[in-house]
């Protein structure tokens, strides 16, 4: 075992063995399950909309998009490709609070989709208003307690919860800059171009 992978499981031992209290277990439990984490992306889409408009419509569809290319980067590539153990599976005495996933260890989806969402919201809200702002922290922070959820429950390394958010990040960035070259690039010109023939 090397030792960036040894750090990796003393850090994980810590969060999961001694970093714990009992009344934390069910926010934790539910925190991490995907249901309710539906509740809070409609919370965050009708939120988009009430303070973009139709605007808000096409912010929606950007995370969207994001969320499924971190996904499919995590799941899709990553996790075949590093083939990591879950450390339910690989180590003794975990504490494991929810029913062990079959699936490969790294990277973690759930911290790469909350955080391609908070990504997103951070690119379009951070520089609004107070109340803007005020939602842009608590997503990021939605997103990090999601993320920090799997390491409590037993399911996921730092590492994988780590490389995860990263994907997340990167997956909204490319996202959003890809939109940018389309609207520069496209959208505008022919937007000015129509304007300028209709004034001839």
């Amino acid at each position: 075992m090397s030792s960036i992978e040894q750090a990796d499981v003393w850090l994980f031992r810590l969060l999961n063995h001694n970093l714990v209290n009992p009344a934390a277990d069910d926010l934790m439990v539910l925190l991490t399950g995907g249901r309710f984490s539906w509740h809070i992306f409609v919370l965050v889409a009708f939120f988009m909309v009430i303070r973009k408009g139709k605007g808000g419509f096409l912010v929606i569809l950007l995370a969207l998009i994001a969320v499924g290319l971190a996904d499919s980067v995590a799941s899709g590539i990553l996790k075949p490709l590093v083939q990591r153990v879950r450390p339910c599976f690989a180590l003794d005495h975990v504490r494991l609070l929810i029913s062990q996933p079959h699936s490969y260890s790294f990277a973690s989806s759930h911290a790469a989709n909350s955080t391609a969402v908070a990504t997103v919201t951070w690119i379009f809200f951070h520089r609004g208003l107070l109340v803007e702002k005020l939602f842009t922290g608590l997503i990021i922070c939605y997103a990090f307690v999601v993320s920090f959820s799997r390491i409590y429950v037993g399911v996921h390394y730092p590492g994988d919860v780590l490389a995860g958010m990263a994907v997340g990040i990167c997956s909204a960035l490319l996202v959003y800059l890809f939109f940018s070259w389309i609207m520069k690039n496209i959208i505008q010109p022919r937007l000015m171009l129509e304007e300028s023939c209709s004034h001839d």
